[in-house]
């Protein structure tokens, strides 16, 4: 089991959590981790590039002229590529550079980023998380008596607005449910935060829930 200091939203140390590191995998799988990276960096791909190749630029078929007898270097017609209007050599076209993994591993994947975090102690647990109004110095706030101080995932049971209008102009930070996160999303930011009821609820979803977000 491992210990997690559990902090009030002024720092202070209120509490402790225990996680069993098995249901967040056991041990870090780096190999995993980076499949589960490599899928979610190739999602955000749009691959909507196109470039015209010999068969979509005007022009005719027809050999210029014949290939012998004639004194000039043998040519066929006006769309080839070493001509200036010409057709691209090897023209890129539309493609979906999507791809995917079992739900069972991209839970896995999540988990095992949350054990990183836990072992690189990258991770806070809060108590709760709740503003008085929507502002970002609350948050700030906040992250401030923690001392967060880089790029942070902001992870509660469930977020409500005021959460997430105090948290849009904080530079380098993002909220997000914790049912919502994925692997990318917790490995990408510095620090993880969550509350205390958001790490156990996560513990306990099903695995149809898991990643849902980034499939």
């Amino acid at each position: 089991m491992i210990e997690l200091p559990v902090y009030n939203q002024s720092g202070q140390e209120v509490g402790k959590l225990s996680v069993d590191e098995k249901q967040l995998g056991g041990e870090v799988n780096a190999a995993l981790l980076k499949q589960a990276v490599v899928m979610y960096h190739a999602n955000l791909r749009q691959g909507t590039v196109a470039t015209r190749g010999r068969g979509d630029v005007e022009g005719s078929t027809r050999k210029l002229y014949k290939q012998k007898h004639t004194g000039s270097a043998r040519r066929g017609n006006i769309r080839t590529n070493v001509m200036k209007g010409g057709g691209m050599a090897f023209a890129k076209r539309p493609r979906d550079f999507r791809q995917s993994m079992p739900t069972r591993q991209r839970r896995l994947a999540r988990n095992n980023a949350i054990l990183a975090k836990i072992e690189s102690k990258q991770i806070k647990i809060l108590d709760q998380l709740s503003l008085p109004q929507a502002k970002t110095k609350e948050m700030a706030r906040v992250l401030s008596a923690l001392k967060i101080d880089r790029s942070v995932l902001i992870a509660p049971a469930k977020t409500d607005q005021t959460l997430v209008l105090s948290s849009r102009n904080i530079p380098n930070a993002s909220i997000k449910p914790a049912l919502e996160i994925n692997a990318y999303d917790i490995l990408k930011a510095k620090t993880l935060l969550m509350t205390r009821d958001a790490m156990e609820t996560l513990l306990k979803s099903p695995v149809k829930n898991a990643g849902a977000t980034g499939a």
